[in-house]
């Protein structure tokens, strides 16, 4: 029994030009140093006979397997990105790629990147243009205030600073 599963909502196309550099410089590591060294341990395991019971064989095709989607999905996503690598126009609003200081309600400051949804990295708080926060924030001005719904309940932020460089920089 198959059980229908509606695909996926179709993910932004946007990326910042560094996050555009990274993936192409993923997907050339991939392509010309990994795939090399598997493909060659691969033949070398395959020598050994009985391919059934051989380890190196079976995870060497495996890890093969991954590089190849890998590479699949980086080549179909630079291939449809829409690299954003410049300021807007209009830089007192929020848009792609800014650095946005909120206000929370507790009184506490919380620093945000707009980034695309492969550039998303929790630990330096970027968050993808897809969602509700950025959803929330795209467009509002300094003193702007948002409500963003979670599973805990309304939350209020206040926009409290709009950059498009990045502030660890300056």
């Amino acid at each position: 029994m198959i059980r229908y599963r509606p695909p996926p909502p179709p993910k932004s196309p946007y990326i910042t030009a560094e996050g555009a550099r990274n993936m192409r410089s993923e997907l050339k590591h991939l392509w010309e140093v990994e795939r090399p060294i598997v493909t060659d341990a691969v033949h070398e395991a395959a020598k050994n006979g009985d391919r059934s019971e051989n380890g190196d064989y079976i995870y060497g095709k495996q890890r093969l397997r991954k590089i190849d989607s890998r590479v699949r999905y980086l080549s179909k996503r630079l291939e449809n990105a829409v690299i954003v690598s410049s300021s807007p126009s209009d830089d007192s609003k929020v848009f792609f790629s800014a650095y946005v200081t909120l206000e929370q309600d507790d009184g506490s400051t919380l620093s945000i990147r707009i980034v695309g949804c492969d550039e998303i990295d929790a630990k330096r708080n970027w968050i993808s243009c897809d969602s509700p926060m950025a959803k929330a924030l795209l467009g509002k001005s300094i003193g702007d205030d948002i409500h963003v719904d979670t599973p805990t309940g309304t939350n209020t932020h206040s926009v409290l600073d709009i950059r498009y460089d990045d502030p660890q920089n300056n």
